[in-house]
């Protein structure tokens, strides 16, 4: 084939998703020119969604950020000046080391999440560079913390079940999950699993696309779904519906939670969730008697100020009734367990001067730049895009505008955030880069390598916090390596999951599946302190926790009457993808689902434009009135760029700073507001 034709490469979708597809990109002269799922996957199949599809007009954005600037108008502006990377980096160099000598290293604040989930792009080459620097830390907290901390209490792990077997599930509770819109594939083999005769029923607080799909939808009240778990264990355990020999065998506590549960009957259940007592007693019933049973549990119900309980709570549900170990039963939430990597020598915390270093909660960015001792004076933001997804949004531009905060923004375009910047730095697409790729749902490792030369002056994650490391005069033989280095780095872990896996494995065949030879390592591999399934946990205890799942309601005061949940939209991942117009034409605008007795209440119709309001801030977006939620909820979706939707939505200028019962979570969902007409 001559370099002129045509050819298909394969890459990896890099977007926070679950599914982690494999790809297919056509090339023209080294041009990506279209975008297609890579059919011989074992899971994705060739099977993408609209987002991916259309990548390359992403890669090739008229807007896309080409070369360094600096700063030359007023914060909150935009206005910059192009600059040479020496330039940048001199700068950079000598603010770091300044602020190192007058206020120490814990001044300095790294900011970023997974805007691009590459192994060595997310929490590879950066998370050395800021150990050697001895900046603080950044507690990265803001999606799955408080679920994983709650699945963690009761399983010991994120890990579930391998989805490939959910083809043989039975019944099938999807909890506080889109999935349509979010983890498409699970869809798939789900669709399987109804050709065979499953059932499947979603719980969530939004009418939405995956509710339409599923056989039954149950709405429920945002924040209850701990209540809902507990009043399902009432009715197995009074109905005789729990395996006593397996949890006699497997599970620790379960005496303790039969007279917890005597304390949620179906009755008071309807009174806290909205859902009616004989759909409980249903649920229960149906879920109670169906083998091989499967749950898949979603992020959205963590974002609660009880979130972690309440996926703790869920968890407990497939112990009772004896599926872990059964092909298609148990639960999933996440399964990065299995492909966890060399985390220490990719990471290197031994580079730290002082182990001690304070850190700080990314869901508190507001209050870490307005009220932290010392004083944040040099934030460096990559992967993330605060100004628009952290919460309490306008706290976090108060702190973003102080004149004595230095920022750098390391990304693809000019992000809201980037009205901030002193200086702005350009970022390569996944596509230009090397990396190593894990899903959080299927098990599957994938090697990634560049199949485009960098655009303009762009550089990636790990090429930046490289050169600035050797810049700053770091130890060569740790930053002076390559990408290929870091991966075997990574892959030098002694688990049976990897099992023995080497790059020129992945290097041969592009990807490996973890070696899991059972349905799940569970129940045979319990990792919690006693070896079983903690129903009751002492650890929790020791934390100041209920030992045992106990509903509790979110914190946020009910003098509003509006219980507020800013979810995802089809479209976007977060804000990413918010500045690409086919997109933004197919969501058409922001909006705010509002039940039509509410809006009837309220004078409003559909299409009416309506402010939401509470102590933190306002915004202003269109509402949808239908049925889609229950009264009393209202429900966005999408965080959209300010930029280009001026006047209308800013949602996370409502969200709180507070933090989940467990794992430093954020509560985006735990917001009361009010709403009247514009």
């Amino acid at each position: 084939m001559s370099a002129t034709q045509p050819k298909i490469v394969r890459s990896v979708c890099p977007f926070d998703c679950p599914d982690t597809c494999s790809l297919h990109v056509k090339m023209e002269q080294g041009v990506i020119v279209s975008i297609d799922g890579n059919p011989d996957h074992p899971v994705t199949k060739g099977a993408i969604c609209n987002k991916v599809r259309n990548l390359n007009e992403r890669v090739y954005h008229p807007d896309r950020l080409l070369h360094p600037m600096r700063r030359v108008g007023p914060k909150g502006t935009q206005e910059f000046e192009r600059i040479s990377w020496e330039e940048a980096y001199s700068e950079i160099a000598k603010r770091l080391t300044d602020t190192i000598e007058s206020k120490g290293a814990e001044a300095i604040l790294p900011y970023s999440f997974y805007g691009n989930m590459g192994i060595l792009n997310a929490e590879g080459m950066d998370r050395r560079f800021f150990h050697r620097l001895g900046s603080s830390q950044l507690e990265r907290t803001i999606c799955n913390a408080a679920g994983s901390a709650g699945y963690k209490y009761t399983m010991g792990a994120s890990a579930g079940i391998d989805p490939e077997d959910t083809v043989h599930s039975k019944y099938v509770l999807v909890w506080g999950c889109n999935l349509v819109s979010t983890n498409m594939h699970q869809v798939i083999y789900l669709n399987e699993a109804r050709k065979r005769g499953a059932k499947i029923v979603h719980i969530d607080v939004h009418r939405n696309r995956t509710s339409v799909w599923a056989d039954e939808f149950i709405p429920i009240l945002p924040g209850t779904d701990t209540a809902l778990a507990l009043g399902m264990m009432h009715v197995l355990i009074k109905e005789g519906m729990t395996d006593l020999a397996f949890l006699e065998k497997y599970a620790k506590g379960y005496e303790e939670l039969v007279a917890q549960a005597e304390n949620y009957p179906p009755e008071r259940v309807s009174q806290i969730t909205g859902i009616p007592a004989e759909a409980i007693v249903k649920l229960a019933r149906e879920y109670g008697s169906a083998s091989p049973s499967y749950i898949r549990i979603g992020n959205g119900l963590q974002h609660h100020d009880n979130g972690g309980m309440a996926v703790r709570a869920i968890v407990c549900l497939p112990a009772l009734t004896g599926q872990w170990g059964i092909l298609g039963g148990g639960a999933l939430k996440g399964n990065g367990y299995y492909s966890a990597v060399n985390s220490y020598k990719l990471e290197r915390p031994d580079l730290m001067p002082d182990k001690n270093v304070r850190s700080i909660n990314m869901n508190r960015l507001g209050e870490a730049l307005m009220k932290a001792e010392p004083s944040v004076d040099f934030l460096f933001v990559y992967n993330s895009n605060p100004a628009v997804v952290a919460p309490d949004q306008n706290q976090v531009r108060k702190g973003l505008m102080r004149d004595d905060l230095f920022t750098v923004v390391h990304d693809l375009f000019l992000t809201d955030t980037c009205k901030y910047a002193d200086i702005v730095l350009p970022a390569t697409s996944h596509f230009e880069n090397r990396d190593l790729f894990s899903s959080y749902w299927h098990l599957y490792l994938q090697l990634h390598e560049p199949i485009i030369e960098p655009m303009g002056e762009c550089k990636s994650n790990f090429t930046l916090f490289k050169e600035l490391g050797l810049r700053m005069g770091f130890e060569p033989e740790v930053f002076d390596i390559t990408e290929e280095d870091m991966i075997r780095q990574a892959l030098d872990r002694s688990t049976p999951f990897l099992n023995g896996l080497t790059y020129e494995d992945l290097e041969r065949d592009g990807w490996a599946k973890m070696k899991l030879d059972k349905p799940s390592m569970f129940p045979d591999r319990i990792p919690t302190p006693s070896g079983k399934i903690e129903l009751y946990s002492e650890a929790m205890l020791r934390a100041g926790l209920p030992p045992v799942p106990e509903y509790t309601p979110i914190k946020e005061p009910d003098e509003l009457p509006f219980l507020l949940v800013t979810g995802p939209n089809h479209s976007f991942i977060n804000s990413t993808f918010g500045n690409q117009e086919r997109l933004k034409k197919l969501e058409k605008q922001p909006t705010a689902d509002m039940n039509a007795e509410d809006a009837a209440a309220r004078g409003l119709q559909q299409g009416d434009r309506v402010r939401i309001w509470n102590e933190r801030g306002e915004c202003f977006i269109a509402v949808k009135v239908a049925n889609n939620v229950l009264p009393g909820v209202l429900v966005t979706q999408g965080l959209w760029w300010e930029q280009g939707n001026e006047g209308m939505q800013a949602v996370n200028s409502l969200t709180s700073q507070r933090l989940s019962d467990m794992g430093g979570g954020a509560t985006f969902f735990s917001t009361r507001v009010d709403i009247e007409k514009a």
